[in-house]
């Protein structure tokens, strides 16, 4: 059974006490404090996080109406406890849970409550859908992107296709609307646009360094300062290209750093 928690807003300590001891005999109903106006309902509220306000209309330094007005959206349900009918249909309009007339007795006051905690499980039912939605969506996305990373490449050369792993690839070189894959097998045009093939790529594996080149990270052996403190990246087999001015921050933060 889910635990309710209640905090009790009325003026008159009387009215305070008497609903403290029907709450009492409640299952599954805890008091989590008391307030005799508005100003202390609202510090209250914040102090506490109570599930249920038992609140009371007509109060020092404002009325219920005020209180949840100061809340705002995200405000306990409220069950109006008042002296008063005539506000019953401004109340409902605050989404009120129940409209309680004093005396309250026992019964009404448990069915009031059973309709709270009726919303409440119904409500975290809603937030625990829509968290395991949110989950799900994002499982899915991160295994679209994943299933689309290159893991090989099948260029042309003569005659014949050739596989190139991507762990063989040691960079890639801007050619028009295609690139140039080097690997260690050769070089082979590939019919992709450097761009979109960036955004394919797995960023831990590979890095754009310019305008013109995207280089595996684990074939730089070195980064060298030349004229004017332009820097530029060697792969392994000693093939150097200029780093991009745009591009210089990715290179110290993705290649440089310790």
């Amino acid at each position: 059974m889910t635990e309710v928690s209640v905090l009790i807003i009325d003026d008159e300590p009387i009215a305070r006490r008497r609903m403290v001891r029907m709450l009492a005999a409640i299952d599954g109903v805890s008091v989590a404090g008391e307030a005799g106006d508005v100003p202390q309902a609202l510090v209250q509220i914040a102090a506490l996080a109570p599930a249920v306000l038992l609140l009371d209309i007509q109060m020092p330094g404002g009325s219920g109406f005020d209180v949840l007005e100061q809340t705002g959206p995200h405000a306990p349900l409220p069950i109006f406890v008042t002296a008063f009918d005539h506000h019953a249909i401004r109340a409902f309009e605050c989404n009120a849970v129940d409209y309680l007339t004093k005396p309250v007795t026992p019964e009404r006051l448990r069915q009031a409550l059973e309709r709270a905690r009726a919303m409440i499980v119904a409500r975290e039912n809603r937030d625990a859908v829509t968290e395991l939605r949110e989950t799900v969506a994002a499982l899915r996305k991160a295994l679209r992107e994943q299933a689309t990373r290159p893991t090989q490449f099948w260029v042309k050369s003569r005659r014949e296709t050739i596989r190139i792993p991507a762990e063989k690839v040691l960079r890639f070189q801007a050619a028009g609307d295609y690139v140039q894959l080097h690997a260690e097998q050769g070089s082979f045009l590939y019919n992709e646009s450097l761009s979109a093939l960036e955004r394919r790529l797995p960023a831990e594996d590979f890095l754009r360094v310019s305008r013109s080149a995207i280089v595996r990270r684990d074939q730089v052996v070195r980064v060298k300062r030349g004229p004017l403190g332009v820097l530029h990246v060697v792969l392994r087999d000693e093939t150097e290209i200029k780093v991009g001015r745009t591009y210089l921050r990715a290179v110290r933060d993705g290649l440089m750093q310790g």
